[in-house]
């Protein structure tokens, strides 16, 4: 019973380290990221790969027989 009062103040003790380290780190070096538009025209002009499938449907019985 100790050894589960000691886990239990220990996991308390890391989320308080863990939300105040992030409420430390949140304004701290922000990123901003654009894309050029030599990257968006490079993205428009790609082929979106398309996959056909020409198999049959199964009817309710074949599908019953699986089961």
């Amino acid at each position: 019973m100790h050894a589960l009062k000691n886990m239990e103040i220990t996991f308390v003790a890391a989320a308080i380290i863990a939300i105040g380290a992030s409420f430390a780190t949140a304004g701290a070096n922000t990123l901003e990221v654009s894309a050029s538009s030599t990257v968006i025209a490079q993205a428009a002009d790609s082929k979106m790969p398309v996959v056909t499938v020409s198999a049959r449907r199964l009817t309710a019985a074949e599908k019953a027989a699986f089961i």
